[in-house]
């Protein structure tokens, strides 16, 4: 008997001693659940694909197809391993990051505004030339950042949780942060990064600092950026927020300093022609009793 997995794609490259299921996250799971040994997450498909561990008796290893976790590790069976999404994102994050501190810095919103009614109102911009940059995690996607902003000859300041050469420590911010012309976080949802940008951290900046997070929205006090992009002195330029979704009556849909993208940087067509190569890579490992890659538990 060949061993079952559990699949989003019917055109995965699969190894014959594996027998794929394909469930895409939608509608009603297939049958023959009980024999599954390896899981293929479909990817921004919701809570439905965790809700199946407890029909997995059989679960061996878990792929998810994101870069983050946290919402996964608490659900996931005893024993069960889980490999990563890490890398699959990068570029694609990296592009977004870069579209939302270009439009920001170009003013690139305004003049949309004014394509709609005509107006050939001219002003001078902003720009990431020479720009300091704090680009706040400095894991495989904020060196992805860090690659496009050095090509617009922006100054880069990588920031980590820990210190190390040519890296400051998360504990450096106090002082960065008054020195900043971006700031752009690309931080995990964890204890030790939420409300990371409070009230104190955001009054620190400069004024007509443009804050970017692409990582995840509870790394910023919304309250406080809010207030301080209603009064003008702050920017804003996020794919993620806090709540999430952003009530549509939340007042920072509307404010003019403020650019907001629905949780959208990861999910370009870069992403799964190179999340299926993964996946196939993981499936082979699997079958030939190798290790996974990414493996985080």
């Amino acid at each position: 008997m060949t061993t079952r997995v559990l699949v989003p794609w019917s055109d995965l490259s699969v190894p014959a001693e594996l027998t794929p299921v394909v469930w895409d996250g939608r509608g009603t799971p297939p049958e023959g659940l009980d024999q599954v040994e390896f899981y293929v997450l479909p990817y921004d498909s919701g809570a439905a694909p965790l809700r199946l561990f407890p029909q997995l008796p059989s679960l061996r290893a878990v792929q998810t197809l994101s870069a983050g976790y946290e919402q996964i590790l608490p659900l996931l069976p005893e024993g069960v391993r889980l490999a990563s999404g890490r890398g699959l994102h990068d570029l694609s994050v990296a592009e977004h990051a870069l579209a939302l501190m270009l439009s920001a810095q170009r003013f690139l919103p305004r003049w949309f505004a004014q394509q709609r009614t005509g107006d050939w109102d001219r002003a001078h911009t902003r720009s990431l030339a020479d720009a300091r940059v704090l680009l706040v995690g400095y894991g495989s996607i904020g060196r992805a950042i860090e690659r496009y902003l050095l090509a617009g000859e922006a100054e880069v300041v990588p920031v980590a949780s820990t210190a190390r050469p040519g890296v400051h420590g998360v504990a450096e911010l106090p002082g960065l942060l008054p020195t900043a012309d971006i700031v752009v976080l690309v931080l995990p949802d964890a204890p030790r990064t939420r409300g990371l940008l409070g009230a104190a951290e955001l009054a620190a900046l400069p004024d007509s600092a443009l804050v970017v997070n692409v990582g995840r929205g509870t790394a910023i006090d919304t309250a406080a950026l809010t207030a301080e992009v209603a009064a003008g002195r702050l920017r804003a330029a996020l794919d993620v927020t806090d709540p999430e979704p952003l009530p549509a009556d939340h007042p920072l849909w509307t404010l003019g300093g403020a650019i907001i993208t629905p949780h959208v940087a990861g999910g370009s067509d870069s992403f799964y022609p190179r999340a299926k190569r993964l996946a196939e890579r993981q499936l082979r490992h699997f079958a030939a009793g190798e290790e996974l890659e990414n493996l985080v538990r």
